[in-house]
């Protein structure tokens, strides 16, 4: 079981998909705080001191890799993965998530076992 202080940051402009990765984390016993976008996630002041962020790629404004390399450069403990709909993560953004000590690139459609699996592999690095 992971400590109280693991939370998962769920970034996404897409509703439904912030929804559904949600709920899944937290039917496997995950704390979920979502965002409906990096913007929000940068401005909200209850950010927790360990998390994992599991964030789109591809989102209006910015895109899901600058709030990890944002959050990295505070005190916040993190670990991210991020969800790529692009049917094959390309090298690019392989490339990308590499440099950035990103932990996981998911496709879409998103499995719940396989997020909740990973996201708690995340936390325990954190």
């Amino acid at each position: 079981m992971l400590p109280a202080s693991g939370i998962v940051l769920v970034v996404d402009d897409d509703a439904a998909v912030r929804a559904a990765a949600e709920f899944a984390l937290e039917m496997d016993g995950l704390r979920a705080q979502p965002h409906d976008g990096p913007e929000v996630l940068l401005a909200d002041p209850r950010l927790p001191a360990r998390a994992c962020l599991v964030t789109d790629h591809s989102m209006p404004g910015l895109d899901g890799i600058e709030p990890v390399k944002t959050l990295r450069r505070g005190d916040l403990a993190l670990q991210a993965i991020v969800i790529s709909g692009s049917g094959r993560a390309h090298e690019r953004l392989r490339n990308l998530a590499k440099r950035t000590g990103i932990a996981q690139i998911l496709e879409k459609p998103l499995s719940a076992v396989a997020l909740a699996d990973r996201t708690r592999q995340a936390l325990s690095a954190a």
